[in-house]
């Protein structure tokens, strides 16, 4: 379904206003909301109906099309698309001065208002795309801890936007588990398998100690031992016994004993 633009006409003229309306009407994109006399009342509508696109006179009485713009200015952090409709080109190098999107000379040219309405709509949808953009970044990095900006450049590159898994794929035999990684509460190490502790459940996997922890996300998996790795967020507590020794306890009751060697680590992890 295509999305319509929401816009509103600004001209003193009626017949103008008329005009354009009859034009834009064979747009199957635009959505015209309202049509306005003067700059007073062309303020007054933008900031209450808040459209995306505003087709607007220059020359008009009491506030012309540039006073209309700044007065929004002073109104909302956001202001609609512009595209000026004026008699006189003159005024076209300050119309982008105060950055309108575009301008139509009058009479309106049908062929040019196609190309106004068309760079309208890519500059919404490169707009739009930049929100979605903006909001999955501001979600990953609530939950990763990752840095913004470097997620919208990762996204702007075609990157993955973790370079850690979500998901460990546990093979036995012909059948595949997908084990989600927030579900892991720690691994351990049987000889030359790796005991996943997932969801209530173990799963075995042929893997090295050393390759887990390099798909496993450092700032939520921490190496305590080297046989054991623990999710931080599945920790309940950092014990210490009187023999020196230091072991961390998960919620659901397990020790881990922490190695001399991982203690600093793991104490700078715990105490984030």
């Amino acid at each position: 379904m295509q999305t319509k633009i929401k816009t509103i006409i600004v001209d003193d003229e009626p017949l103008a206003r008329r005009g354009l309306a009859v034009r834009l009407a064979d747009f199957a994109n635009i959505e015209l909301l309202d049509e306005c006399k003067n700059g007073v009342e062309a303020v007054d509508k933008i900031s209450k109906l808040q459209p995306d696109l505003v087709f607007m006179d220059i020359q008009m009485p009491g506030l012309n099309g540039f006073q209309v713009i700044n007065e929004l200015r002073e109104k909302q952090r956001t202001l609609p698309l512009i595209v000026f409709v004026t008699a006189y080109d003159s005024y076209a190098i300050k119309a982008f001065d105060v950055h309108a999107l575009d301008y139509v000379l009058k009479p309106v040219d049908e062929r040019r208002l196609k190309t106004a309405v068309d760079k309208v709509s890519q500059v919404l949808a490169l707009r739009q795309d930049g929100t979605q953009k903006d909001k999955l970044a501001r979600l990953v990095a609530d939950i990763t801890g990752d840095d913004c900006e470097e997620i919208l450049r990762r996204l702007a590159d075609g990157q993955p936007i973790s370079q850690y898994a979500d998901i460990l794929a546990i093979k036995d035999g012909n059948e595949v588990t997908r084990v989600p990684v927030n579900d892991i509460q720690w691994i351990d190490a049987a000889g030359d398998y790796m005991c996943v502790h997932a969801g209530g459940g173990t799963h075995i996997m042929r893997r090295t100690m050393k390759e887990l922890e390099e798909e496993l996300d450092p700032r939520r998996f921490v190496r305590v031992h080297r046989s054991a790795i623990a999710n931080i967020q599945y920790v309940s507590k950092l014990v210490s016994h009187v023999s020196g020794e230091y072991h961390l306890v998960l919620q659901n009751g397990t020790e881990l004993k922490v190695s001399r060697s991982h203690r600093d680590r793991v104490k700078s992890m715990i105490h984030q």
